[in-house]
């Protein structure tokens, strides 16, 4: 579980870099050489843990009034799939574009990669990764979170927590929609939302750990 939030940590890495210009976040990406590049490929690969994270707890909490869970887990299987392949174009796009913004001595030829530059963060990370990964994000946590409530592995304010988190989720959304409407009233609370969520994916995971180590302990006790 706790693979999804180094991916999240990752995401607002790259939102404080595309907050540059699209020629001051192209230098700074060149300049970090190599190890920027596999620092993307280890989060982009990170995400991809999330698939058997989301399969596992949907297993757990699987029951004959949660139906919805199936659904679920498929969204956050496909949102892991997709900011995966968000992540990815700072591994085998973006250094392209930088190598040849660096090397190029032709204005025209600059401002083109620049272009180019704005238009994959558009699609790959805006349009893929953030909006709808994480919106898909927000209906696994809902369809989760509401499986939680009458579970008995977890107190129903867990799930209220999970709950509680989407409406952050959301209204981040704003953000993504001002990139196109200036006029969108935006709210940032984003940032929020997520270090809620970290906190909330903590503690599912401790709740899990305690399941398990009871199971064990009682298993010992029956044993002859």
């Amino acid at each position: 579980m706790e693979c999804s939030g180094n991916l999240l940590i990752g995401h607002f890495q790259q939102i404080r870099l595309n907050a540059h210009s699209s020629t001051q976040a192209i230098a700074m990406f060149q300049s970090g050489g190599t190890g920027l590049i596999l620092t993307w490929f280890i989060f982009a690969l990170m995400a991809l843990l999330f698939i058997p994270a989301s399969a596992m707890l949907g297993k757990v909490l699987s029951r004959a009034d949660t139906p919805y869970l199936s659904t679920a887990t498929f969204m956050g299987v496909l949102s892991s799939t997709l900011q995966s392949v968000g992540l990815m174009r700072w591994v085998f796009v973006i250094p392209i574009l930088a190598k040849e913004y660096v090397n190029s001595t032709s204005n025209v030829r600059r401002e083109a990669i620049a272009i180019a530059y704005q238009i994959v963060h558009q699609y790959g990370g805006v349009v893929i990764g953030e909006h709808l990964g994480q919106i898909l994000l927000v209906g696994w946590t809902l369809g989760v979170s509401i499986a939680m409530l009458h579970s008995h592995l977890f107190k129903s304010w867990v799930g209220w927590l999970g709950i509680f988190t989407v409406p952050f989720w959301m209204l981040g959304q704003s953000e993504l929609l001002a990139t196109v409407i200036p006029s969108t009233p935006v709210w940032e609370v984003a940032a929020v939302g997520f270090m809620m969520w970290e906190v909330w994916l903590m503690i599912v995971g401790i709740f899990l750990l305690r399941a398990s180590k009871k199971r064990v302990i009682l298993n010992s006790q029956l044993e002859p």
